[in-house]
């Protein structure tokens, strides 16, 4: 298994990120690549991806239903932010 697969089987197993920031505890995840600096048409990196569950993925009050701005406006967290709370819940497995 590639090291991208392995990372991306990791954050995935995490749980949806914005429902633990939130307190709804953990539920299951879907892989979400940040296109931080990207065009549309550009591969996002499988290392810029965030746990997300399947509603705040790609339902009506998700990052894709909503888009990124009315995300991060309605939970007033961005996609950087989530990442960067991702690598602190690794850091918290690894101790």
């Amino acid at each position: 298994m590639s090291a991208a697969k392995r990372h991306l089987s990791r954050v995935a197993a995490l749980g949806c990120v914005l429902c633990r920031h939130l307190g709804l505890g953990m539920t299951p995840a879907e892989i979400h690549h940040i296109r931080e600096g990207q065009g549309m048409g550009q591969r996002a990196s499988d290392f810029l991806t965030i746990p997300l569950c399947p509603e705040h993925h790609r339902g009506a009050s998700g990052i894709h239903g909503m888009g990124v701005k009315s995300f991060e406006r309605a939970y007033r967290v961005s996609e950087l932010d989530l990442l960067a709370e991702t690598h602190r819940l690794f850091e918290k497995e690894a101790v």
